[in-house]
């Protein structure tokens, strides 16, 4: 009886709550029904992932093969580690220095004086972020081309033999990173610019007064302030560490068969491999990227709130 009045009352409680505040429940109702039918009913498309599918039979009434997509993903391709570690490891140094570089770019702008070299300069660093992958790739073509490409010349200017970049894969790694870090720090650091703009100035010219100079209320204030800032930031990254962005790949290297062993992600990989293997072998792809990067999300969280209470994304 006991259990049935606890009902009833979170019941009547519930009721209470929609009626005092129905008109916020009605504004969020439409993107709550944009979330159910984009988010949330795709979700039975994960059943693909232990099927055979086929189009006639559709995703329920195709065969039912348990994990054997998986299983051929991780025991009978050795691509499966090598598109694995690709991306991991370009996306660890994207997330250490996408951490980095926005973060002195919007300590730089806020320590600077002249607003209309500021104005000019932020504009500038903003820029790359509107251009498209293919854009970008065409600016590293001019500079790594073998015969028409600006290092090359240079090299060859200062006595070097020009390098064959294009069937070098040792190199493209950093170039990748480089090329994400470039495109992306501009837009990332208005984001700590925005959060250093709610910083108490108060605190600055206290520091001032008391005889700190201005590398180190960088160090004991500006940087402890963007700390929680930055953690957000970086815990999203760890989300999304597993997916390799498709576009920049693509856009960079292209079908260029002499780097796809060096820079082949898991997203080119699922792009390749649906030609071949089907749906069902990219949805099971698709749902192991997905649980690998709520694993780690989740831990990354815990070690962060375990380090500084309060802070984390749940």
């Amino acid at each position: 009886m006991r259990v049935i009045r606890d009902s009833i009352r979170k019941k009547s409680g519930f009721m209470k709550e929609l009626k005092q505040h129905r008109i916020l429940y009605l504004m969020c109702l439409p993107a709550l029904i944009v979330l159910i039918l984009f988010c949330y009913i795709p979700f039975t498309g994960i059943w693909m992932a232990f099927t055979d599918f086929n189009v006639v039979d559709g995703i329920f009434g195709s065969k039912f093969v348990g994990f054997d997509n998986f299983t051929y993903f991780f025991n009978g391709n050795s691509t499966a580690w090598r598109v694995t570690f690709n991306t991991l490891i370009i996306n660890l140094f994207c997330i250490l220095f996408g951490l980095i570089v926005p973060i002195s770019i919007a300590i730089f702008f806020n320590e600077m004086k002249g607003k209309l070299f500021k104005k000019i300069t932020q504009s500038a660093m903003f820029f790359p972020y509107f251009l498209s992958w293919v854009v970008v790739g065409a600016i590293i073509y001019g500079f790594f081309a073998t015969d028409v490409g600006l290092v090359n010349r240079v090299r060859e200017t200062l006595g070097y033999e020009p390098i064959s970049w294009y069937a070098s894969p040792q190199y493209w790694k950093g170039i990748i990173i480089f090329a994400n870090v470039w495109k992306w720090s501009g837009y990332n650091s208005i984001i700590y610019m925005a959060a250093m703009s709610s910083f108490d100035v108060s605190l600055f010219e206290a520091a001032e007064i008391d005889g700190a100079n201005k590398l180190q209320r960088i160090c004991y204030l500006t940087l402890p302030m963007l700390k929680s800032t930055a953690v957000v930031l970086v815990l999203l990254s760890v989300g999304r560490i597993f997916y390799g962005d498709f576009g920049m790949i693509y856009g960079i290297v292209g079908n260029n068969p002499s780097l796809s062993d060096a820079v082949s992600v898991i997203d080119t990989y699922v792009y390749s491999s649906m030609k071949t293997l089907g749906f069902s072998y990219s949805t099971a792809i698709g749902l192991y990227q997905s649980i690998m990067g709520l694993i780690l999300v989740t831990l990354a969280n815990k070690f962060v709130k375990k380090i500084n209470d309060g802070e984390g994304l749940f």
